[in-house]
């Protein structure tokens, strides 16, 4: 006599089966993964270590310190620079102030200087105006003789500032030739004068 299993059971029991076989399998594949996950999690034997965890991914990756020296470096670079080019601005203010300084003794010593030169020409054509009245004031014939011995454009000079009636007797005691080169001149200084 043979022992019959009935339908639903057998069903339920393979279903069952299935189950355990699926299960055992999970366990299996967990106990080769085990290893993995708990190096993944920083996990050692299985006990859980949260600080351990922590402090591992607290520490600085392998480029890390040198990245930190490169920073460093770039950064104590960059405050030199900083030093070199105040530095530099400290300089170029003082040049400045020194340059201005040297502009303002330079308007200074020009403001004398045309000061000078003034006082220089009103002192030269005072005595120009005083020798050229000595000279009217002389007797013609011997003022002619000074004039004689004197520069062709010089005399002319004395010659354009006296009044007509005494340069004319001056001139009448000259050689007409000199008379004539000392005319020559003086109509000459005004030639190229524009006349607009």
């Amino acid at each position: 006599m043979m022992f019959r299993i009935p339908a639903q059971q057998r069903k339920s029991g393979t279903i069952t089966v299935i189950v355990a076989l699926f299960l055992a399998s999970g366990i299996i594949r967990l106990a080769d993964m085990a290893p993995a996950i708990a190096q993944e999690l920083g996990l050692e034997g299985g006990a859980a270590a949260p600080e351990n965890t922590q402090l591992a991914m607290a520490e600085p990756a392998p480029d890390m310190p040198a990245l930190l020296a490169a920073i460093q470096a770039r950064e104590a670079q960059l405050a030199e620079r900083e030093a070199y080019i105040d530095q530099r601005q400290q300089t170029l203010a003082v040049a400045e102030q020194r340059i201005k300084e040297q502009m303002q003794a330079l308007a200074e010593a020009e403001e004398k200087l045309a000061a000078t030169l003034t006082l220089a020409d009103s002192a030269t054509e005072r005595d120009v105006a005083r020798l050229t009245e000595v000279y009217m004031r002389m007797k013609p014939a011997e003022a002619a003789g000074i004039f004689e011995t004197m520069d062709i454009q010089f005399a002319a000079g004395f010659f354009s500032r006296m009044r007509p009636e005494a340069s004319a007797a001056i001139m009448a005691n000259l050689p007409a030739d000199l008379a004539y080169s000392i005319s020559v001149v003086m109509a000459g200084r005004n030639a190229n004068a524009p006349r607009e």
